[in-house]
């Protein structure tokens, strides 16, 4: 098995001119300030972080949705420039967060299947483009009946599933999962997230995984990036990370996660102070106004990630001996 990744993110940047009023300067928000991340074959990146972190930002440069502000995207080895979007898109595919709103109401299940390969492949019969809907159909759970039927006559649960056979329909190397069962009930999240492991495994395909839930991200993930107003403030290995997080913010999420044993509890940190605007990021370390460790570096200086495979832009971290 191929060791190489299949994509790749230098210092990706993604910034919007914000109307400053009458008379004034445009405002610069940095919704992604320089991330940098690998994906690899049959491996899963989880990118984690409070609302307004970066997360759907990062999500559609990766898509090819939105064109980054600096930074570079490699697919395969090679640059993703805008001019080769249309031949790229088919290699990375997403699944969005609504399984209600990504669906056309008007257009029977086997129409909304077929239609990435109309777009993308014409040269296909619509025999063949039949038979392929109906093969990733019965890949993600769903019987031959549902073919014929309309999204509205399916559960939360079967929509998301249509979703993902939609995303598969090109064979893509990378799906984004944008918080893809956060909409659904938790009896039904358990029965998606093991069918996108399963497909993972038979397809070896590589996953960003977009979550603002931790213990959904332990199940699927394999490494994990911790976002902080658009910046990466850890990265590690999914067992690293949750057995000794080194960030202060880090740790004050894993504090907040819901524990399915009562023996093992855990002191949890409140953080203290309103999320600043990322019109205004404090100069210093970002998380300094919240954070209980803070000491006057954090406020002068800005700490930056490291390269170790465990590490955290934390100048006091958490867990140091570990």
């Amino acid at each position: 098995m191929s060791t190489a990744p299949v994509m790749k993110a230098e210092a990706l940047q993604r910034h919007y001119e914000v109307s400053g009023g009458l008379l004034r300067k445009p405002n610069i928000l940095k919704a992604v300030g320089g991330v940098d991340f690998a994906l690899y074959p049959g491996k899963t990146l989880a990118v984690v972080g409070e609302s307004g972190c970066g997360k759907s930002t990062l999500a559609r440069l990766v898509t090819m949705i939105e064109e980054p502000t600096s930074g570079s995207l490699t697919l395969d080895g090679k640059p993703v420039v805008s001019s080769d979007w249309a031949s790229l898109r088919k290699s990375v595919q997403i699944v969005f967060q609504d399984p209600y709103g990504s669906l056309n109401p008007r257009q029977r299940i086997g129409q909304i299947l077929q239609e990435p390969l109309i777009i993308n492949r014409p040269d296909i019969s619509k025999a063949e483009r039949e038979a392929k809907a109906r093969e990733i159909l019965s890949l993600v759970g769903l019987r031959p009946e549902h073919y014929d039927r309309y999204p509205h006559m399916f559960s939360g649960g079967q929509r998301q599933r249509v979703a993902i056979a939609r995303a598969l329909m090109l064979d893509p190397k990378v799906l984004v999962l944008d918080e893809p069962v956060s909409a659904l009930d938790l009896s039904i999240q358990s029965s998606v997230l093991n069918l996108l492991v399963d497909l993972q495994e038979k397809m070896q395909l590589a996953y960003l995984f977009i979550s603002h839930d931790l213990s959904v991200v332990r199940h699927v993930a394999d490494e994990v990036i911790v976002m902080y107003l658009g910046r990466a403030v850890e990265r590690g290995s999914k067992d690293d990370l949750f057995e000794a997080p080194k960030h202060p913010y880090t740790n004050a999420l894993l504090s907040a996660t819901p524990q399915a044993d009562p023996a093992n509890k855990k002191r949890q940190i409140k953080l203290k102070g309103e999320l600043p605007s990322p019109l205004a990021v404090p100069e210093g370390c970002p998380f300094a106004p919240r954070c209980w460790k803070t000491q006057d570096r954090c406020r002068a200086e800005r700490p930056e990630l490291g390269v170790t495979s465990h590490t955290a832009a934390c100048f006091f971290p958490e867990n140091a001996d570990a």
